[in-house]
């Protein structure tokens, strides 16, 4: 039983060792045709080069201790810098199981790149979880 339980392991561990395995289909397919890849990935990476994404937590917290900022409310706390998208997700992190402890849940905007250092200001924080 230890040892099915190990090699399952190790083989969904290893499945992937190289890197992102969509990715590394999409760097193929690139040669063959980047219109049809870039119609594929998604919004945020085309625009990668002026645009970054900030985030902050939603103010949820575990066993609903916490009170949820709606979206369009953090969204104001931007003030003048332009919002090209807006979503709630979460940050994919491991969070300590504790009522009162973080759901890692956040709303990410994105925004132009130049605008980074005025976003940090309202205390918001580059998005590096993806």
């Amino acid at each position: 039983m230890k040892k099915t339980f190990c090699l399952i392991l190790s083989l969904a561990l290893m499945s992937c060792a190289q890197g992102n395995c969509r990715s590394q289909r999409l760097k193929d397919s690139a040669a063959q045709n980047p219109a049809e890849v870039e119609a594929t990935v998604p919004q945020a990476v085309v625009a990668q080069g002026d645009r970054v994404r900030v985030f902050k937590y939603d103010g949820s917290k575990q066993c609903n201790m916490g009170e949820v900022i709606p979206l369009d409310k953090m969204k104001q706390e931007l003030k003048d810098i332009q919002v090209f998208k807006a979503e709630s997700k979460a940050d994919g992190l491991m969070h300590l199981a504790v009522c009162g402890g973080s759901t890692g849940r956040a709303h990410v905007f994105e925004i132009k790149k130049t605008q980074l250092e005025a976003a940090k200001k309202l205390g918001f924080r580059e998005w590096t979880f993806d």
